[in-house]
């Protein structure tokens, strides 16, 4: 199986991902997640992104291609499966996805659009908490840390991230919905474009996203 996840900050890509990402035996390839390790890893892209994040700069899209590329070629013939969350970001990635996809004799299955209203995803994100030491994430309704301010998991230091508030979060919304459009067209024009409500809660959302892959499963059979 072979999943896209499309949405805007705040609409629960990443949480759905990690809750299903077992249960359905897929890796789950997150590019912040992949750029951390690269970096932290010292690799050749790695130290290449490094220089980039350093200088204030943006990835450039090739270079995120190259990365999500070289995780794709190592792991493509394991049958496992694959759940992207946060690429493809821009219509030339989802084409560059297709190419990958097709180089490799895979080929997506669908893409979810998770839409989510301005009005949910600010609460979501303006109660966002991160640990400065191991990154763990925390929200002060949904999901506090037992004690205020301190992880759970390794006792460091919680903190809210500068692009957190609520501005900020407003124009991050303009932006994706404006750069998100032309891929929800190209999966729609190729008949894969899957589409649930992200406004409910994350149990919600899950149920829709099982029954869809119920679906998917029925028509291969």
């Amino acid at each position: 199986m072979i999943i896209v996840l499309l949405g805007a900050p705040g609409a629960g890509k990443g949480t759905l991902a990690g809750a299903l990402k077992d249960q359905l035996g897929v890796h789950h390839i997150s590019t912040g997640d992949l750029i951390r390790l690269e970096i932290k890893g010292g690799t050749a892209i790695g130290l290449e992104i490094k220089r980039y994040v350093e200088s204030g700069g943006l990835v450039p899209d090739e270079v995120v291609t190259r990365m999500i590329e070289g995780k794709v070629v190592t792991t493509a013939n394991d049958g496992k499966g694959y759940m992207f969350d946060g690429f493809p970001r821009t219509s030339a990635q989802a084409l560059d996805l297709d190419k990958i996809l097709t180089k490799n004799k895979l080929a997506i299955d669908f893409a979810l659009y998770m839409e989510a209203s301005l009005d949910v995803v600010l609460p979501r994100l303006t109660g966002r908490r991160v640990c400065k030491k191991c990154g763990a994430l925390y929200h002060l309704t949904n999901m506090p840390s037992k004690k205020a301010g301190i992880c759970d998991a390794c006792g460091g230091d919680l903190y809210q991230r500068a692009d957190d508030n609520e501005e900020t979060i407003k124009k991050r919304m303009t932006v994706y919905n404006e750069s998100t459009k032309p891929i929800i067209d190209h999966y729609k024009a190729q008949g894969k474009l899957k589409t649930i409500n992200a406004d409910g809660g994350a149990d919600k959302v899950k149920s829709e996203l099982l029954k869809i892959l119920s679906e998917v499963h029925e028509k291969r059979s």
